[in-house]
């Protein structure tokens, strides 16, 4: 699939955005480059303890939760009680190492953004640091909402690193503030209510994180 075959859809989805919005430097398969199992952690110690902090106030207990775009870590609290965890992710060897996912499975959503899964299905979802490679957000966002039961809540997390050359040119242009914004956008054009952005950790002594939540 080309960059032209991917963004050009979604740009007319997103009108405000500039041309190319969603072009990526590297448009060659996905699924290729993510072959290589990276089991190394996105964001430091301090940025994980924060997410993992915000998970325990945020996620319902003993819910069924969606890890999208996840790896061999979750940053879920060890000591909340979930239902069950459904992984997706690019690579199956990390997500099999992943100890809390219940079940997972892999697949490219720039090329089918659809979910293999049952509507009103999930109390919560999650995506950690990998809105930024997301060429079609608005697809895949109302894929999360169709999943979620009315009011769950869907979490948006990113730091300041990416693999650049697979990261949407928007991101790459925008700071941090800007992503915080892009993000909401995303949510919203998908129908998601009661947005919020959380600044986590501001980013002078360790990694900045940031959540952007909506409602189902």
């Amino acid at each position: 699939m080309t960059d032209a075959t991917a963004s050009g859809p979604e740009q007319a989805l997103f009108p405000e955005l500039p041309a190319g919005a969603f072009a990526k430097q590297d448009p060659g398969d996905d699924l290729a480059f993510y072959a290589p199992p990276r089991l190394v952690t996105h964001i430091d110690d301090a940025a994980t303890a924060a997410l993992t902090n915000f998970y325990r106030h945020m996620l319902p207990d003993c819910g069924h939760v969606l890890d999208l775009m996840s790896s061999w870590v979750s940053h879920l609290p060890a000591d909340c009680r979930f239902a069950g965890v459904v992984g997706h992710g690019m690579n199956a060897e990390e997500l099999a190492a992943n100890p809390q996912l219940t079940r997972w499975f892999v697949q490219d959503l720039n090329q089918t953004p659809a979910l293999p899964l049952d509507a009103r299905s999930f109390d919560a979802a999650l995506c950690c640091v990998g809105v930024q490679y997301l060429q079609r957000p608005s697809a895949v966002f109302a894929e999360v909402r169709r999943l979620l039961v009315p009011g769950a809540p869907f979490i948006v997390s990113f730091s300041n690193r990416c693999f650049p050359t697979k990261a949407v040119a928007i991101w790459r242009a925008l700071d941090t503030s800007g992503h915080a914004a892009l993000v909401k956008l995303y949510l919203e054009r998908a129908g998601f209510g009661e947005v919020r952005v959380d600044f986590l950790v501001d980013g002078r002594v360790s990694d900045p994180l940031v959540a952007v939540t909506g409602h189902a």
